[in-house]
């Protein structure tokens, strides 16, 4: 049986997979894509084997940063980062939250000296599920729902 393909292969950039569904908009938002004239697709509710239903983003011509790629970690923890070059996967990892988060997201407590003076984030993870982070400066815990990205 023949595969059919939604969208065409890229030949070089990033391939993100296993993204929750529902999520991949999140994803482009997050790495600023339309603002950065990339080009990209999303690929919304994509049938799969182990996640019923995930999303997929594909990018051409930009392999992420550690930056970035934690910054997707924050909302899709387990997702595949795929870097692409001549048509070949050449880098495939499973994205996971890291320990301590630095310069990744702003604190969400407007009176934090981060906000207040140019001084980086730092949050140390307290749990992952469900996410809970904690600002290194001013020590308030934080809930997913709480975290812009």
């Amino acid at each position: 049986m023949e595969k059919e393909f939604l969208v065409r292969k890229i030949e070089n950039g990033t391939v993100i997979d296993h993204i929750p569904a529902g999520s991949g908009l999140k994803v482009a938002y997050i790495l600023d894509l339309n603002e950065n004239d990339s080009c990209f697709v999303v690929l919304a509710n994509v049938l799969s084997s182990k996640m019923g239903k995930k999303d997929i983003v594909k990018i051409e011509n930009k392999e992420l940063d550690k930056r970035e790629a934690d910054r997707i970690s924050l909302m899709a923890a387990g997702a595949t980062l795929n870097t692409i070059r001549e048509s070949a996967v050449v880098e495939k990892r499973e994205l996971s939250l890291p320990e301590m988060l630095e310069e990744i997201i702003s604190c969400p407590n407007t009176n934090c000296i981060t906000n207040c003076e140019h001084a980086m984030s730092r949050f140390s993870v307290e749990s992952r599920q469900p996410l809970k982070i904690r600002c290194h400066y001013c020590e308030r815990v934080f809930g997913s729902g709480e975290i812009s990205v």
